[in-house]
């Protein structure tokens, strides 16, 4: 199966970025992509919480996903949009992604579970807990001969869920994030890597890239990796791009039997200090 990683630099507007969207599904098509992926925040990229409530629709009749179930049952291929912000009845919103099939019906949601709460030396407290809802189940789609799993950017840091995932059956695992700049230059290839290594499963990830007009800066490099941990296509770089690859389930089934780590894992009690 062919898939693309669709890296952005998305905005303040929805139909703005809806409109820079279009043109690179279109891309991945002609090039025969039977799955797409967009980054996290793809619809909107907010300046600061006030600003998302004046924007963020509701996901009943939502706008801009009714446009994108047309687009993939226009080009006939599965189109994942990595995450947008949906207002919640608490007030909150969850970060969701959403899955299209090619016949442009919904086959899938996921919201966000992991949610970045930091104290950070020499700046304010970081609170994404205080602006989204974490989610609390993960979530497995079938990709014609794949199984896909769902992640969004700082779920990839708890290797618990991937190994959750691929014991679910998941082949193929998504990441769509807007990782920064100094995170993403020292973690973003090894973590995803490691995710790949660990599970024996491709691992994609589209990323948010470049200056953005809600003043941060994402770090793109788009990856999709194989299940031995190989990095088989790149973009090296934080433009929009479309990037593509063929993977191949045979793949999965060759890094599980060479190492068989999923198989081989032993639950076991919590550590205790002896001495």
């Amino acid at each position: 199966m062919k898939i693309a990683a669709i890296q952005m630099q998305s905005g303040l507007d929805p139909d703005a970025n809806l409109a820079a969207l279009e043109p690179m599904l279109a891309e991945a098509a002609a090039q025969g992509a039977r799955y797409a992926l967009t980054p996290e925040v793809t619809m909107i990229f907010p300046e600061n919480r006030d600003q998302l409530r004046s924007v963020a629709a509701h996901f009943e009749g939502h706008p801009q996903l009714a446009r994108v179930g047309e687009l993939a049952r226009q080009h006939a291929m599965f189109v994942h949009i990595g995450s947008l912000p949906i207002p919640l009845e608490d007030g909150r919103f969850a970060n969701r992604s959403v899955l299209f099939g090619p016949d442009g019906q919904q086959v899938a949601t996921y919201d966000k579970i992991h949610l970045f709460d930091a104290d950070i030396a020499g700046l304010n407290a970081y609170r994404e807990s205080a602006t989204y809802k974490g989610g609390d189940t993960a979530v497995t789609a079938r990709l014609d001969d794949f199984t896909l799993g769902f992640s969004i950017c700082y779920d990839m840091r708890f290797p618990r869920l991937y190994n959750s995932l691929a014991n679910a059956g998941a082949s193929l695992t998504a990441v769509p994030a807007a990782f920064t700049v100094p995170t993403g230059q020292a973690h973003w290839h090894v973590l995803l890597r490691a995710r790949a290594i660990e599970t024996g499963s491709y691992v994609i990830a589209a990323a948010q890239g470049g200056h953005h007009p809600n003043g941060r800066e994402t770090y793109g490099h788009s990856l999709i990796i194989d299940p031995w941990g190989k990095i088989i296509a790149e973009l090296d770089h934080d433009r929009p791009g479309v990037l593509m690859a063929d993977i191949d389930p045979a793949a999965v089934t060759e890094a599980r039997r060479r190492v068989p780590a999923l198989a081989n894992a032993r639950d076991f009690a919590a550590p205790t200090l002896q001495n």
